[in-house]
């Protein structure tokens, strides 16, 4: 009836879930989380960092552009 192989990659997952809850202990299991939860944060943070440092280097050369613009124009009057 239960032969090799017979069981569902479904009860071998609960099976591994019983084991590393035994072996590993539910406080490991929170740390872990805890661990991404923070490298996830991290993460964001730094996207957010790149996309301002980004968007700065953007005002600043348009206005530059906008400043050698202007200036060219006053040196054609001139």
């Amino acid at each position: 009836m239960f032969g090799p192989g017979s069981f569902s990659i479904w009860h071998w997952l609960i099976v591994l879930a019983v084991v590393v809850l035994l072996f590993g202990g539910g406080g490991k299991i929170s740390k872990i989380m805890g661990d991404f939860g923070s490298g996830l944060k991290a993460f964001k943070k730094g996207v957010k960092e790149e996309e301002t440092a980004e968007g700065e280097a953007k005002r600043k050369l348009e206005t530059d552009r906008l400043a050698s613009e202007s200036t060219e124009k006053e040196t054609v009057k001139g």
